[in-house]
């Protein structure tokens, strides 16, 4: 019998990661569709970038609806449903979500598509708050990171794979005697294909037995909390509702664009300087690590997304290898894979391994994950021929992460100072260095997640929980950012454009220095704090 459930839940554990790939795949494939919807659209850049606002803000509503609604309620509604029912939930929204996409498609109408990417983040928004949780549980709890990398591993080769399958159905690949005839409906059928199987998960996990996995924290009631997510939601709609704004008053574009960020980042801000005379009204939020970390999860967010968002019209420009949007998928594939290299490369410390294979294994690791990525593009007839010279990035990353010794706020110091160095490379040339200089932000990016995280939880006690919520919706910087760096380029370029991620990695430089002298102020060695699992 023990034996039996053993398999069940080793079952369920391969199964429930299929959901990570989804993620994975979904939000890398928008590299590919934001420019080809940019082109049959006729979109500026800066409209282009709303698939990534309504895709990451569907994270945002979602997590700020269940919040609300657990506070209004006194009760943690997904804890009360229970994480095996919230993720099937989560997967019939996505469903529905992906199902919508086909008569969105078929009406020729950008607004609709937005919709259906909008319901589908909403469902991945549920899922993601309870798959993490649900995959520690599937096995013993002192191998739950080892299964929480694997998940990871299989989420970033969901991202490799995603730009590359998107741009097949919709273009064709290389080997195709006579080009494919583009049309958007093309991509129904890849649509249908994920409904389904978001369908036949979620069917599986209601059939299954599992086990019951609850949260036993109490839930952190914090009144003063709840205005600084308003604000940000104010924030939210303003760049949702940009046109109808400059209709309505007259004033300039650019006013609501950058008043969005602007609200967000001063909002938090003012949280973090402002004395708090009844801590306990405030929750997590009494606790200036983690309203630092909020920044920079947003910003983080927001620059790994807006890299790539933005790559493809870029590479459109002459000087940067006037590629149609048929022809990027080995660029966007390479960036999402740099994630992945970085994080296989990260998740070798997961494991129990003498010094001198972990060491072996940091090195060879990254240019196996490099091959994969080489593989794929190879077998749809890309040529990667000038792909290997990346391989140098790749070699600067493994001695950075050799010199960042495991260590969350020297690794990410490191890290981001390289993706300012990076970003600045590729702002002062062209062609391919320009070109590989920023997709090296992708690398850079890479173990971000997992260090913000691991600093700006530390020493939140029973406010622990509730402080990670609010880390997750920072995911809102997916949906900013991206659209603030489309209206840059819309009106400056955008090859200048990229400044916007080189502020954002300078900010996480700065996050990483005083985070380490808040905490120690409060008593905490930074040196032996360990990263969290990754996002």
């Amino acid at each position: 019998m023990e034996q039996q459930s053993q398999k069940n839940y080793g079952t369920a554990l391969y199964t429930i990661i299929t959901v990570f790939f989804f993620w994975g795949f979904v939000a890398a494939s928008n590299g590919i569709f934001i420019p080809y919807c940019k082109t049959h659209f006729d979109l500026t850049q800066f409209e282009s970038q709303l698939i990534d606002f309504t895709f990451y803000g569907g994270y945002f509503i979602g997590s700020l609806i269940l919040y609300f609604a657990s506070q209004a309620s006194k009760i943690d509604i997904l804890n009360k449903i229970g994480y095996k029912k919230g993720i099937i939930a989560g997967l019939i929204i996505s469903a529905v979500g992906a199902l919508l996409m086909i008569p969105a498609v078929n009406s020729a109408s950008f607004v609709f598509i937005l919709i259906a990417f909008f319901v589908i983040a909403i469902g991945f928004s549920l899922q993601q708050t309870a798959a993490n949780p649900f995959v520690v549980a599937l096995g013993p709890p002192q191998s739950g990171t080892h299964r929480l990398n694997l998940a990871g591993g299989v989420n970033n080769f969901g991202g490799l794979m995603g730009p590359v399958i998107v741009s097949v159905v919709l273009f064709g690949t290389a080997n195709d005697a006579v080009p494919k005839e583009v049309d958007i409906t093309s991509i129904n059928n890849l649509y249908y294909i994920l409904a389904g199987l978001f369908v036949a998960v979620a069917i599986f996990f209601s059939l299954s037995k599992l086990p019951d996995v609850i949260n036993h924290d109490r839930m952190e009631s914090s009144s003063k909390s709840n205005w600084p997510l308003i604000i940000m939601l104010i924030a939210f709609f303003m760049m949702m509702a940009v046109d109808p704004l400059v209709d309505f008053t007259g004033l300039n574009k650019e006013i609501f664009v950058y008043s969005s960020l602007a609200i967000i980042v001063l909002t938090l801000m003012y949280v973090y300087g402002n004395k708090k005379e009844n801590p306990a009204q405030w929750g997590a939020m009494q606790y200036p690590q983690l309203i630092l970390g909020m920044l920079a999860i947003f910003i983080y967010v927001g620059v790994e997304v807006t890299i790539q968002s933005n790559l493809g019209a870029l590479l459109y420009l002459p000087e940067f290898g006037g590629l149609p949007e048929s022809d990027i998928k080995q660029y966007i594939s390479l960036y999402w894979g740099s994630m992945m290299i970085g994080r296989w490369t990260g998740a070798i410390s997961a494991f129990n391994l003498q010094k001198s294979t972990k060491q072996i294994l940091t090195v060879v690791v990254p240019f196996i994950a490099f091959g994969v990525i080489l593989v794929v593009n190879h077998f749809t007839g890309t040529d990667i021929g000038n792909m290997y010279v990346y391989a140098v990035s790749i070699a600067i990353m493994v001695v950075a992460v050799f010199i960042g010794q495991e260590k969350p706020a020297k690794t990410l110091a490191l890290f981001s100072f390289l993706g300012v160095v990076s970003m600045i490379i590729g702002l002062f040339t062209t062609g391919d260095v320009s070109v590989f200089a920023f997709i090296s932000g992708g690398l850079c990016c890479s173990i971000m997640w997992p260090s913000i995280f691991a600093l700006s939880i530390t020493g939140l006690g029973k406010y622990t929980s509730q402080g990670s919520s609010f880390l997750i919706m920072m995911i809102l910087g997916g949906a900013i950012i991206p659209p603030v760096q489309g209206f840059l380029a819309d009106t400056s370029g955008i090859h200048l454009s990229y400044v916007v991620p080189a502020i954002g990695f300078a900010y996480l430089i700065f996050f990483a220095w005083r985070v380490s002298g808040v905490l120690r102020k409060q008593g905490y060695d930074v040196e032996q704090i360990a990263s969290e699992g990754g996002h």
